[in-house]
């Protein structure tokens, strides 16, 4: 869930370089040009900096660990290390540098993860020790990746080929590679695991198909069509807590939230529409036409959409539950994070509740009264609770190893790094960890 400017020239407001929520979505980190802040995003109405940097400027890599105080920044000064700070206590951890420049950063409780153009680096985050090289990568020029944010599986996705759309998902705990997805035709633009890794989505360059697989069996679940419109590029995916919605943004102004549901004939059946009937003609005759006609056919559109007032600009998006309600969140480039009721029940169009300026923490953002005063706001919906499912046992099934070597071959890595005096621990607040992990 990450957004980058242009690394050159950030163009955003006060240079707003990159942004990512972080694993439950109660954080938005942003990097700037003078530094980065961290933000708390669990209440409507106020948007609370809880942190900002400015030691280190041009950030163009910040990711926090859940809500502990952990978090990772990479400088596009010098793009080859990464420094790992406690930023509560105001220390560095420690810090590592690599071969060439560092285009992702993943954590969950039990593994950090980093990305570059043709290899991945997998350390373990409480002590920051180097376990996994995978070298010779694909081609991946964006450091497109994704790590489940369950510890108990701690699922790696990334691109298997720089031409098509394959999807090597990979176990970072037990260091083997679990399967290969042919995921689409056209090389890879977005993927994400839901919170218990047992689902990932994907889309590709071309932007009009996002697909739904299960982990790790890498069966294809849901296939949803964002649009007919081609080259959209999709710049981030996001499922809900629960696993029943997926939203998807890009560089248009509209945002897709699906809905993943097994249509049942059943009860279409016992209570026959008229949209059940052209539904049943339309199956039927899919049957009879080119299978990629008949594949469009069968694709689920959008169950409900937001509209943003802005057009080619970067931003990133979430699913959340914020004071006992589901709500969608954007952070656009131009400076802004905006929050949207969900209907779960009806879906349709989003309502734009707040708009908050991420460089001034005074600014308390636009009301809904002061929208609905500007007519942007459609009548007021209804709402049903949403209940997270329990994280699903891990699997024990794992493939052949996939990296050529365990470890590093020498001249790879860190030819200088400061390891912590002990293991990375967090727990002066009980945040991180220990973390016990439960047989099964």
């Amino acid at each position: 869930m990450e957004t980058r400017e242009g690394a050159e020239a950030p163009d955003g407001p006060e240079g707003l370089i990159c942004a990512s929520f972080n694993q439950d979505t109660t954080s938005l980190a942003v990097g700037t040009k003078t530094g980065y802040r961290l933000f708390s995003v669990t209440l409507v109405d106020r948007l609370d900096c809880i942190h900002e940097s400015a030691e280190t400027p041009d950030v163009y890599i910040v990711e926090r660990l859940f809500s502990s105080s952990l978090v990772v920044v990479v400088s596009l000064a010098m793009p080859r290390r990464m420094n790992v700070y406690h930023f509560k206590k105001g220390t560095e951890i420690c810090n590592y540098s690599y071969s060439n420049n560092i285009l992702a950063v993943r954590l969950n409780r039990q593994r950090l993860i980093v990305c570059l153009e043709e290899s991945i680096y997998i350390h373990n985050i409480k002590d920051m020790k180097l376990l996994k090289t995978l070298l010779n990568t694909p081609s991946n020029p964006t450091g497109l990746c994704a790590l489940s944010t369950n510890h108990s599986n701690s699922y790696l996705a990334y691109p298997g080929s720089a031409t098509i759309g394959e999807i090597i998902v990979y176990d970072a705990n037990n260091l083997s590679t679990v399967t290969m997805i042919p995921a689409h035709d056209s090389p890879l633009a977005a993927i994400t695991f839901n919170a218990s890794g047992t689902k990932l989505a994907s889309a590709s360059e071309r932007g009009t198909v996002i697909r739904v697989f299960s982990v790790p069996e890498g069966l294809r679940l849901f296939e949803f069509r964002r649009g007919m419109k081609r080259y959209v590029n999709i710049s981030s995916l996001s499922f809900s807590a629960d696993a029943q919605f997926l939203c998807a943004s890009s560089n248009t102004e509209t945002v897709h939230i699906f809905k993943l549901e097994q249509h049942s004939p059943s009860r279409e059946e016992e209570s026959p529409t008229w949209s059940a009937y052209v539904g049943k003609m339309f199956s039927a005759a899919s049957n009879y036409l080119p299978a990629q006609v008949s594949g469009m056919m069968n694709q689920d559109r959008a169950f409900a959409t937001v509209r943003l007032n802005i057009f080619g600009l970067k931003n990133i998006c979430a699913l959340a539950t914020i004071q006992k309600l589901p709500r969608l969140l954007v952070a656009s480039s131009d400076g802004h994070l905006y929050i949207y009721n969900v209907d779960p029940q009806d879906g349709g169009e989003c309502v734009l509740v707040k708009k908050h300026r991420l460089f001034d923490s005074e600014e308390q953002g636009e009301s809904e009264e002061e929208l609905e005063g500007r007519g942007s706001l459609p009548a007021n919906q209804s709402y049903a609770a949403t209940v997270a499912i329990p994280a699903a046992a891990p699997s024990s099934a794992a493939l052949t190893g996939y990296s050529e070597d365990v470890g590093a071959k020498k001249g790879e890595v860190i030819p200088e790094h400061e390891f912590a005096a002990g293991p990375v621990c967090l727990d002066d607040e009980n945040e991180f960890p220990p973390v016990s992990v439960q047989d099964n």
